[in-house]
């Protein structure tokens, strides 16, 4: 998959129905991606690089397309995936996964069942015990890979404003996150909204 060529707000699009997976020595964990955000970089006042901000934290942000940008937010981690040229810092946040391999162990350890389990940033890295360490590595030289060719497509993608991104003007309210429409596992997903699982997939 092209991390760098690509407009950010493609390559969020892309990245639903991708298959991610994380592998550990004693089991290996997966689910396809239903939630993306887009963050796009120097302009955009809610993403880390905004002006060119940087830190030790966010270096990583600025590294080459399909570079993982791992962050700790009020105490969990999420995973993103950088989407452009080096020291463009842009990139797509992975939101929610439909799980498919390591189910039983997701919800030992997460203590949750059903959809919270990976309805969110936070929840899917916990249920994946995807670390911290991650952070600064390239995609599918070591344990988080994506598989691009057993994937799904969704049947229809829902765009809205992203999530828990206040006082930041437009940006606040621009409509750069993109979901599988119906499918349960896409964070806040009000019941009335929720498809069968099948029929959120082409």
């Amino acid at each position: 998959m092209d991390f760098i060529h690509p407009p950010t707000i493609q390559t969020a699009q892309n990245l639903l129905g991708v298959k991610l997976i994380y592998e550990t020595p004693e089991i290996t964990y997966s689910g396809y991606i239903v939630e993306t955000e887009a963050y796009l970089g120097f302009q955009d006042r809610a993403a880390h690089g905004f002006q060119g901000r940087r830190t030790p934290k966010v270096e990583s942000l600025y590294q080459a397309g399909g570079t993982i940008y791992a962050h700790v937010m009020h105490r969990h981690l999420l995973i993103n995936f950088v989407t452009q040229e080096k020291g463009v810092p842009e990139g797509v946040l992975i939101r929610a996964i439909q799980p498919e391999d390591g189910i039983e162990m997701m919800k030992k350890n997460r203590g949750r069942q059903g959809y919270a389990l990976t309805n969110g940033p936070g929840k899917l890295t916990a249920a994946m015990q995807i670390p911290r360490s991650i952070d600064g590595s390239q995609l599918n030289t070591g344990r988080l890979k994506i598989d691009t060719k057993n994937r799904k497509f969704p049947r229809e993608i829902e765009v809205g404003p992203r999530i828990g991104i206040p006082n930041k003007g437009q940006w606040t309210e621009a409509h750069l996150r993109y979901s599988v429409k119906g499918n349960p596992y896409v964070s806040h997903a009000r019941k009335k909204d929720m498809w069968p699982i099948d029929e959120t997939w082409r």
